[in-house]
Order: structure tokens, then C-alpha cells, then sequence
């Protein structure tokens, strides 16, 4: 260990990117925690991170309460970020674009729609439940032919720049006195319930008072360290790009029957498709941090079934293309968050399954209160709670994307 390094932390958090990074914003902007704040990041590039990866959005069409009132709080949060995470006078620009989500849906899913939108009405999310002609008259350019539903955001949902939250949050975090650390975890020393240290790659071993587990990717590795088991392991998810000849007016996020999806990005579109619904496949076949796309699946799943939804994409022109890991919940595709287990002071901020980017402001406030008060205060997360996995009890959520 140099004699830079630091020796000891109030709060230890492993994985500076997003969700890392908003822990810290939101626990040092509290006037009641006066501690110190160490955040470890093995890749400070963020090549390989989820946040830098995704698609980068933000909705309310969940089928559970307390994720709709998490992306409430979200929105909010992205709507006034300049305000939250200005840094001597320069207010952050994340090009919030509030084009909505819409759920398609045939026969067979329009009563789920139908009950989910009940729900996020009595949340107050605004959303607007549409028959085939309404479809058609908002959205003239869609195929309604063997569509019995649709769900459209009508405002509070849509998509931003994922990579200037990320960089947003640790601006910020550091300007209010968190040390980032280059680093890599390969050990977590316990003395009966509590973590009472980390142990880094090159040696270096820092004393915390508490761990949080932010670690993306490699929270189930982490987690692992103290002798605890996430159903949590990263899958490889794809987005592709492309331009199309003809004018889609007014594109919101648009999610297939199929699993599809497609939304705006600049003069163009990005797309890609909901991971797999069966959560008992096997998710160790590929390896997750790899680059290599598979255009095969573009060509023979994803623009099929967009150009039959949207027929203007018949004719498009094929762009980059790029993968990434996302941590996936194996047991309800729901994050697992907050104390873990019968280890009193190690935070769990897990198995986001690819909504950590809009779920990042109000996790990390939560788990800032977590640590500084003893309890949830203004938004109770205990449904996401590592209890459910002990007792094997999911949060099935309907709408994955």
C-alpha cells in the first residue's frame, strides 16, 4: 500500500459509475452525513459499463407500484438536473427528450395493458390507453392491423443521454468531496456480521464503516466476498442503429408485440429487444463483456418485426451496432436493493436488469437515507429488498423491456 492511498472510509462504494455515483451525490449533499465517502472503480473509462451502454431511458409503464413511483421521482430528478447537480455555475445537459414510451399489444395482452395502466393512472403517471384508431390517428406511419392496444406516455417518459448522467453524478459527487479510487476488490474482510474492511488488487486495504455493492456486472463476484449469493449475473444485450429513407414523425419508444423495440436517436434510431422471458434458461453461454455483435440477430429478429410494425422501415440503412453487460435479476428482472441480509453494514445496489440509469436518482437517495437514518424516508424500497430472494418470493413485473 503507497502512502497516498487512503486507509479508511465512512461509507465504502464499489462502482463509480451511475448508480455508484448518485449513492455518493445524494449521501454527501445530505447535510446530516458528515462522513467520508470512497468510491472504487476498476475501469474509470466506463467501456464496459451499463450506464455507457444502455439505451439510455426512462418510463412509467410498470405493472408494480413501487417502480412506477421510483421513474416519478426519476423524471422529476432528470427535468430539473441542472438545478441538482450544477458545479460552479455549470449546469449539466443531458438532452432529456420526453417522446414517451408505447407498448403495442394484441388480443392477448390487452387486458394486461389494460390493468397495468389502472395502477400507473392511480400513481399518477400520465399515460394514455389507446384503441387501434386512436393508434392510427396519432401515429399514422404504425401498423394497428392485428393490434387490440396500445399505452403511450404522454409525458414523463421518454430517453436522454445516458453517458452525461454518469458523468453528471461524479462531477458532482467529487465536487462535494468524494475520492474516487482506480481499483479493483478481490477481498472483504468480516468480523461476525459486519465488513470491516476491502482489500484491493495491488494491496491496498481500506477500513469502511459501510460497503455498498454498486458493482454493475460484478456484483454477484463482490457479493460473493461475504459469503452472500445475488441471483444476479450478467447477459450480454445488444443495440443497433440505423437511418430509414422515409419520415417517421413523432416516434416515441416503441415496443413491439415481439419484444422489439426502436426509438429516435439524433437523425436516426436505435433498437434492440427485450431480454428472454424464461428466467430459467441458462445464462452462462456467452460471455458478457464481449464486443462481438451478432448481426444475425438484427437481420432475422429486430427489423422484421419493426418493419412490419412500422412498414416505412422496410427501407433502412443498417449503422454501427455495440454490446454491453447488463446485470440481470435472475429471479424477477427487479433490482435487489438495501441491507443485505444478516450483514448489518453491506448495501445491496444489484440486478437492475437494464433500468439502473432511470432508477438511479431515487435508489440513490434511498440508500443514502439507509445509512444515515436507519430506515427509508421518502420512498420505501423494502418491496426490492434482498428478503425476497431468501424467501424466494419475485416481483413479477409485466412490462420488461
Amino acid at each position: 500500500m503507497t502512502s497516498t492511498a487512503p486507509s479508511m472510509a465512512d461509507v465504502v462504494i464499489v462502482g463509480g459509475a451511475v448508480m455508484g455515483s448518485s449513492t455518493a451525490y445524494h449521501l454527501l449533499s445530505n447535510p446530516d452525513f458528515k462522513g467520508r465517502v470512497i468510491v472504487i472503480e476498476k475501469d474509470p473509462t466506463y467501456q464496459l459499463s451499463a450506464s455507457a451502454l444502455s439505451a439510455a431511458s426512462i418510463r412509467q409503464q410498470y405493472s408494480s407500484a413501487v417502480n412506477i413511483r421510483i421513474s416519478l421521482f426519476g423524471i422529476q430528478f432528470l427535468r430539473n438536473i441542472g438545478h441538482h447537480l450544477e458545479v460552479e455555475g455549470e449546469r449539466p445537459q443531458i438532452d432529456l427528450k420526453e417522446g414517451g414510451y408505447l407498448y403495442c399489444a394484441s388480443e392477448a395482452g390487452a387486458s394486461i395493458l389494460t390493468e397495468n395502466h389502472v395502477l400507473q393512472a392511480a400513481e399518477g403517471a400520465d399515460i394514455l390507453l389507446m384503441d387501434p384508431a386512436a393508434l392510427k390517428a396519432r401515429f399514422p406511419w404504425l401498423n394497428v392491423e392485428d393490434l387490440s392496444a396500445g399505452a403511450w406516455g404522454r409525458s414523463g417518459e421518454g430517453w436522454f443521454d445516458g453517458w452525461g448522467l454518469l458523468q453528471a453524478f461524479r462531477k458532482k459527487a467529487r465536487s462535494l468531496g468524494a475520492e474516487y479510487l482506480k481499483g479493483e476488490v478481490t477481498e472483504v474482510e468480516r468480523d461476525g456480521l459486519r465488513v470491516v474492511a476491502v482489500r484491493l488488487k495491488d494491496g491496498t486495504r481500506i477500513a469502511c464503516g459501510a460497503l455498498i455493492n454498486c458493482a454493475g456486472s460484478g456484483g454477484r463476484a463482490l457479493a460473493a466476498m461475504t459469503g452472500l449469493d445475488i441471483p444476479v449475473q450478467a447477459k450480454r444485450r445488444y443495440v443497433f442503429t440505423f437511418t430509414c429513407r422515409d419520415k417517421v414523425e413523432n416516434c416515441p419508444l416503441l415496443i413491439d408485440t415481439s419484444g422489439a423495440y426502436v426509438r429516435p436517436e439524433g437523425e436516426g434510431f436505435i433498437c434492440g429487444a427485450s431480454p428472454e422471458a424464461d428466467l430459467d434458461q441458462d445464462w452462462h453461454d456467452e460471455d458478457p463483456s464481449s464486443q462481438e455483435i451478432d448481426h444475425s440477430f438484427f437481420e432475422e429478429f429486430i427489423w422484421p418485426a419493426l418493419a412490419h410494425r412500422v412498414p416505412a422501415f422496410e427501407a433502412i440503412k443498417p449503422g454501427r451496432a455495440w454490446s454491453g453487460p447488463y446485470d440481470m435479476c435472475l429471479l424477477d428482472h427487479n433490482a435487489i436493493i438495501g441491507r443485505a441480509g444478516d450483514v448489518e453494514n453491506f448495501y445491496l445496489a444489484n440486478g437492475f436488469s437494464g433500468h439502473g440509469l432511470q432508477q438511479a436518482p431515487a435508489v440513490g437517495r434511498a440508500l443514502a437515507e439507509l445509512i444515515i437514518y436507519g430506515q427509508y424516508r421518502t420512498l420505501d424500497l423494502s418491496e426490492l429488498g434482498y428478503e425476497r430472494v431468501i424467501s424466494n418470493r419475485p416481483l413479477l413485473e409485466r412490462n420488461v423491456i
